[in-house]
């Protein structure tokens, strides 16, 4: 399985872009799964979004803490 963090601020993408990196492993055949985590801030806060991909069914459905690709 890999797994990457996204790193940004609100507007930047980064949650775009890991559900588009999760949508083209479909693409190869691959599973994936990709979600947001937000503050609490009303501008500008900070976001980081996870995606995970793997040739087998994904069961875990939690933040990604040890990440192998970092995306700021």
């Amino acid at each position: 399985m890999i797994e990457i963090r996204f790193h940004g601020r609100a507007g930047q993408g980064m949650v775009t872009a890991a559900d588009l990196v999760s949508i083209a492993a479909g693409f190869e055949k691959k599973f994936s799964q990709a979600f947001p985590f937000f503050g609490s801030e009303k501008r500008g806060p900070p976001v980081t979004s996870y995606c995970r991909i793997s040739s087998k069914p994904i069961t875990i459905h939690e933040q990604v803490r040890q990440p192998h690709i970092v995306v700021v």
